[in-house]
């Protein structure tokens, strides 16, 4: 076996990847929003920053609303002034509209 025959990449025609195969059964069985919601919370420390997640007490999303509690009033100041580029940011590292607001409490 040659070498270039090992790593030999090109799909067969009709095939689909994993990654094609899961977005296709969250489409098809309208699982996509929550999906992303649920990864929205899983990943928030990748997405804001270990400072930020290490001051989040409470995290979770419902109708597109992002609820966060910070135990710093500081910090919850600071994102609250900033609430539209959170929203903007959370939204294209998502690659959709995830969250249309974000509720301290």
């Amino acid at each position: 076996m040659t070498t270039s025959s090992r790593f030999h990449t090109a799909r067969k025609p009709g095939t689909t990847t994993v990654k094609e195969a899961i977005d296709e059964l969250l489409n098809a069985y309208h699982l996509r929003s929550k999906f992303n919601e649920t990864y929205l919370v899983t990943f928030w420390e990748k997405l804001m920053g270990r400072s930020i997640a290490s001051r989040t007490n409470k995290l979770y999303v419902s109708d597109k609303k992002l609820y966060v509690q910070i135990q710093s009033a500081p910090l919850k100041n600071e994102l609250l002034m900033a609430k539209s580029k959170l929203i903007e940011l959370i939204n294209r590292e998502m690659g959709e509209e995830v969250i249309n607001e974000v509720i301290f409490i």
